[in-house]
């Protein structure tokens, strides 16, 4: 099945792709040309979709899924995935009031927020992440798909496995993977919260950073990088964040505190998320 994904233009394809290209997990995501592919699970159903440029205002989207009424939950996760929603003309006038921000959204006028598939998901890449690099994250990622993930019926090219269930890593001694025992016990915590609240992770309920914040091994940081990409929070930040600590250090050319971001991000308010985004592909082109 082929879909039109439509969105209003300007969208900065390269910088999403590049975003999803530097944290493919192996046997779950691939990133071929301009295409991103990746397997899916909806409800007990698995399948595979892929996704890449068409027009000037749409995306196209193949589905490989077997149950057809399922369609409309998978487009409505990928927009938020995609950020195909999102409301760049108020973001950007309100961010221009800083003329650093003003010069980056000139330079990148069609960026977005890369969202997720799934929030257990995030939540575990992002526990996963907890002071170690972005690539040796993945590398765990892949290890925890490969040994606890469900396998494809039909596996497609690189995707052979699905994302594991909630339930198999509630029950997992997860530092078997190779990590400290507290995060391996964070990781099983947050399945488990999965399971007593399925709507933990739902986008626009109200009180979700405090939910989040309430588990254990679930610090600021992670919670407002979830709120941002799961729960579609446009004003999450993730306190402390290296990257945006360094970003803002470059550009403004001297060193920059954690406190004084958290201060100069007051007035980016309610579109701090943006923001960050804009910082963090700033720092990514420096690279």
């Amino acid at each position: 099945m082929k879909l039109l994904l439509a969105f209003q233009p300007p969208y900065d394809w390269p910088a999403m792709l590049g975003f999803l290209s530097a944290r493919a997990i192996t046997g779950m995501e691939e990133v071929i040309g301009d295409v991103y592919s990746r397997s899916i699970g909806l409800n007990g159903v698995h399948g595979t979709l892929a996704i890449g440029p068409a027009t000037a205002d749409s995306l196209e989207l193949t589905l490989d899924f077997p149950d057809a009424s399922a369609v409309p939950e998978i487009v409505a996760r990928l927009r938020r995935m995609f950020d195909l929603d999102a409301d760049l003309i108020s973001m950007q006038q309100h961010l221009s009031a800083d003329p650093l921000l003003a010069r980056l959204i000139t330079d990148r006028p069609g960026l977005r927020v890369p969202g997720t598939w799934d929030g257990l998901e995030l939540a575990i890449r992002a526990v996963l992440g907890q002071q170690i690099t972005v690539g040796a994250a993945i590398k765990l990622a892949g290890k925890l798909v490969a040994q606890y993930g469900t396998p494809l019926s039909s596996p497609r090219g690189g995707l052979t496995h699905v994302f594991p269930e909630a339930a198999v890593l509630a029950a997992a001694d997860l530092a078997t993977l190779g990590m400290p025992k507290s995060r391996g016990r964070t990781l099983s915590g947050v399945a488990q919260a999965v399971i007593d609240d399925p709507l933990l992770f739902e986008p626009g309920r109200h009180g979700g950073v405090a939910r989040l914040l309430a588990l254990y091994g679930i610090g600021d940081w992670t919670a407002q990088y979830i709120a941002l990409r799961q729960l579609r929070e446009m004003d999450g930040l993730p306190n402390g964040d290296v990257g945006l600590i360094n970003a803002l250090a470059a550009l403004e050319g001297g060193a920059v505190t954690a406190r004084q971001l958290l201060e100069r991000a007051e007035g980016w308010r309610p579109y701090r998320g943006y923001a960050a985004q804009l910082l963090w592909t700033s720092l990514s082109r420096a690279d």
